[in-house]
């Protein structure tokens, strides 16, 4: 904060400056306006500590300006502030980075990548008008669900599906559609926390059904289920603890168990699946992951799931089953307040429409490229990587090294793919200092730091992120002691 405090200043017979008192705020923008001779440049310098004023006080974050060199320094810097600032403001927060941590889907860097190809595609569609909700071939108003349920349907074998902007969002309109004002029982040992401290008890109370928990943390039995339902219970709720595991002296119901108890007392089987997989993985040395065809072959009613975790698409909670009561929960009024936008939709075509033949969701859907990707291939394109930071002849040492990539996102928890990765030693500056200077790059890179060393690995890199990492090391002399940024 600048405090001007009865300031004034003569020269002479002339008063340049009478009795001026202000204050400038942080991040508070003031201008100075005023017909020559005013004053306004005397004012100034007694402000920046070049003049001293006859009477009256200047304080900057309560330190005297006059004979204050750090109270000048900083007035001096004030430029240079301003200029960041205003450059800030115009510069968009979000950005693109570089993930060499290795982990697949990164919550925080933005789980599920999208191919360029799609992106082009979403684009197309984005910047002009669409038939979002309009029906080409009856030339009336359509739903933006027919985009995709088709493709949906076909892929999972449900009657019907739809979609809406988070999975955690498709519980609560799940549960509000079927069970508002009743009872839903669920293994106490899946009432997991989504994150961010969301929790599947939280979101069921927001939706009106009431919680019965049966059986234990570790343990939960048919019994247990059975001795639960009363004439209030409208719905058996399974969560698939995606996002952890529980081992040992264990034991779960399983959907195909569930079935009978509920056709018994006619009531529906949700199963929330979360991590949303459509391949078998196991298929690529992964650890199986119950499959949503799974859950739909063996009887549940409901089925909801992730978009942008194994899927490999949008953020979206995507619903799928029995046709009636998908149907109720079309008709829900928070469908409206949950649903997706045109850029979500296109994008879940496009990607579904790579799941009607497996081999090509393995090759252009990234997720699973990355997921499937061989040890064999990562040691050569860690070799490959190596040598073009050779080239540079940036101050550093580079050697390939082994490592462990992960599935992320709330999926495969234990999971670690054998992976390789380019540790980088620099030569002039602290392991510290590099990984600060990579996360202010234009383009930032974001590392795994182990042992005091920068690791990038190469799983969640792809040719194009090796070049640019590259140029920007060597454009932005980042690895010397005085660097650009």
């Amino acid at each position: 904060m600048i405090e001007i405090r009865g300031c004034s200043k003569a020269f002479g017979t002339l008063m340049a400056v009478s009795k001026v008192s202000l204050e400038i705020g942080e991040r508070e923008v003031f201008g100075l306006v005023g017909s020559n001779g005013a004053g306004k440049s005397t004012l100034l310098r007694m402000i920046a500590g070049i003049l001293q004023p006859d009477e009256g006080e200047i304080k900057i974050d309560d330190m005297a300006v006059f004979d204050n060199e750090k109270a000048k320094e900083q007035i001096g810097n004030l430029n240079m502030n301003v200029r960041r600032t205003v450059t800030a403001m115009h510069t968009p927060n979000m950005r693109s980075v570089i993930n060499g941590t290795g982990t697949i889907l990164h919550t925080n860097l933005g789980r599920a990548p999208i191919s360029q190809k799609h992106m082009n595609r979403i684009a197309q569609i984005a910047t002009g008008y669409s038939n979002l909700e309009y029906n080409l071939e009856a030339g009336r108003r359509g739903e933006r669900y027919s985009h995709f349920e088709k493709l949906l349907c076909k892929i999972t074998g449900a009657e019907a599906a739809m979609a809406v902007n988070n999975n955690a969002a498709a519980v609560m309109l799940i549960l509000s559609s079927l069970a508002k004002g009743g009872e839903v029982v669920v293994s106490r040992g899946e009432l997991v926390e989504i994150g961010g401290k969301f929790r599947v008890p939280d979101v069921m109370e927001q939706s009106g059904a009431t919680l019965v928990e049966v059986g234990t943390t570790n343990k939960t039995h048919y019994d247990d289920y059975e001795s639960a339902i009363t004439e209030e219970t409208k719905a058996l709720l399974k969560v698939h603890t995606s996002n952890y595991r529980i081992v040992g002296f264990t034991d779960t119901v399983g959907i195909d168990e569930l079935i009978p108890i509920a056709k018994e007392h006619d009531i529906p089987v949700i199963e929330d699946l979360g991590s949303g997989v459509l391949i078998d993985l196991s298929k690529y040395g992964i650890t199986y992951e119950p499959t949503v065809q799974d859950s739909i072959r063996k009887g549940a009613d409901v089925v909801c799931f992730s978009g942008d975790k194994l899927l490999g698409g949008p953020q979206a909670g995507i619903i799928i089953g029995k046709k009636k009561y998908i149907d109720m929960m079309k008709k829900n009024q928070l469908t409206r307040a949950l649903r997706i936008d045109k850029f979500t939709a296109t994008a879940l075509e496009l990607v579904l429409q790579e799941y009607l033949s497996e081999e090509n969701a393995i090759q252009n859907i990234p997720v699973l490229k990355m997921i499937t990707k061989s040890y064999d291939e990562t040691v050569a394109e860690a070799k490959t990587f190596k040598r073009m930071l050779q080239r540079a002849k940036l101050p550093a040492a580079y050697e390939v090294v082994d490592c462990e990539s992960q599935i992320g996102g709330g999926s495969l928890p234990l999971e670690r793919i054998p992976s390789a990765a380019v540790a980088i030693h620099p030569e002039k500056i602290s392991v510290p200092e590099l990984e600060e200077r990579m996360r202010h790059l234009p383009v930032p890179i974001i590392p795994r730091t182990v042992n005091d060393t920068i690791l990038l690995d190469v799983r969640t890199l792809d040719k194009d992120a090796m070049t640019l990492a590259v140029k920007q090391l060597k454009e932005m002399d980042i690895l010397e002691e005085t660097s650009l940024l």
